[in-house]
């Protein structure tokens, strides 16, 4: 019996089907503003309609994981995008912002049947961050819009399998 695979996506991203829900930290605006930015972008670029996007605001990344359990709990959404920045400080604060968020979204990954997707910059300073936001390093927002339409994209041809 052949091997079957299942994730055999190739050319344009279509993601006219889905809906997708958007966390954003409002810490490090000038960084995070353009991750939801490259993903809004994304997303309309692939075909999702503007009213199949939604987008909510919490103070910081610990805040994500709330913020991305509300949204699923309404069970609108196909896949649900977590935008943040951490940024090296002087204290081990880092380590447990990064920490607590990391494991608040693979839980979340879990407990759903959705993907939540970690679009968390974890960096030594603001420079690599705006790196990875629309910089030298692209935009990681944009990259988090695309693995979130080809995750609803898998999770769908599963369940019609």
């Amino acid at each position: 019996m052949p091997v079957k695979y299942r994730n055999q996506h190739q050319g344009e991203l279509d993601g006219s089907p889905f809906s997708f829900g958007i966390v954003v930290a409002q810490w490090n605006p000038t960084v995070t503003e353009k991750l939801l930015d490259g993903a809004v972008e994304t997303l309309l670029k692939a075909k999702v309609a503007k009213e199949n996007i939604t987008v909510i605001k919490v103070p910081g990344s610990v805040e994500l994981t709330k913020g991305a359990q509300w949204l699923a709990n309404t069970m609108q959404y196909d896949a649900i995008i977590c935008l943040g920045c951490v940024i090296q400080g002087e204290t081990r604060h880092f380590d447990y912002v990064c920490q607590s968020v990391t494991h608040g979204i693979t839980e979340l990954n879990l407990q759903y049947d959705i993907p939540f997707i970690f679009g968390v910059l974890t960096t030594l300073n603001q420079q690599q961050a705006l790196d990875r936001a629309g910089g030298k390093h692209g935009n990681k927002g944009s990259e988090c819009a695309e693995t979130a339409i080809k995750m609803a994209m898998l999770r769908k041809t599963i369940q019609e399998n």
